[in-house]
């Protein structure tokens, strides 16, 4: 997962950061409330990890700005020196999905982040043998696609470019999350490649409007991939 830590202390933002790669997760740290909104004005995440004393705007002000400004539900999890019943029952009330008190145990943080993972993947379409959309079906085991029942040539990061829209449809998806997501963290590739991929699946795929879909880019941000109504199919 990319996931988004707010942690003033360097030392230990470079701790938990070395944990969650070690794990296997992108680790993006911010020292200040206000650096970690902007960037998620322009970034996705798939989840974020709030210290709550910060200078500047709080974790929980952050919070506040998460819940007020993203559409998906993207799993919120408190690490904290605050242990007042009351500063839990706040974090949790105002939209935190899960706490943790300072210090931090490496094995429990990254179980808990693990849940939280869990959670938010079963609110999307499981991966299962095939996963079908209409015409459009994905074989995960062959790593197979057709389109009306005919198999389409696709490069590797085709298909797992493919794969990661169709996991994500509908959800606001930036470049840089794209790149770690399908290239990988250390991956020394620019943008404009993502935009080449996005182009090349939306053709070999044929996600138009026509089709029943809508592959959107968003200036200055990334793509949304989305299924299109009925009715809006009528009026493209």
């Amino acid at each position: 997962m990319r996931i988004a830590l707010l942690e003033d202390e360097q030392d230990q933002a470079d701790l938990v950061c070395a944990w969650l790669t070690a794990a296997g997760h992108g680790c993006h740290a911010y020292l200040l409330g206000k650096d970690l909104v902007r960037e998620a004005q322009r970034e996705t995440f798939d989840m974020f990890l709030l210290d709550w004393e910060v200078p500047g705007m709080s974790g929980a002000d952050v919070l506040i700005w998460i819940r007020a400004n993203i559409a998906e539900p993207v799993p919120v999890l408190f690490v904290t020196a605050r242990q007042r019943e009351e500063d839990i029952v706040h974090a949790l009330s105002s939209g935190a999905d899960d706490y943790m008190i300072k210090p931090l145990g490496k094995l429990e943080l990254l179980a808990r982040i693990d849940a939280l993972g869990r959670r938010a993947r079963q609110r999307q379409k499981p991966d299962e043998g095939l996963l079908e959309f209409g015409p459009l079906i994905i074989d995960c085991p062959s790593r197979q696609v057709k389109l009306d029942g005919t198999e389409v040539a696709m490069t590797q990061k085709d298909y797992e470019l493919a794969l990661f829209l169709l996991r994500n449809i509908g959800r606001l998806l930036s470049r840089g999350h794209i790149l770690e997501a399908v290239w990988g963290q250390s991956a020394d590739i620019n943008t404009r490649t993502v935009d080449t991929h996005v182009s090349r699946i939306r053709g070999k795929l044929q996600l138009t409007p026509e089709r029943g879909w809508r592959l959107s880019a968003v200036y200055q941000h990334g793509y949304r991939l989305e299924r299109v109504a009925v009715e809006a199919r009528q009026r493209a």
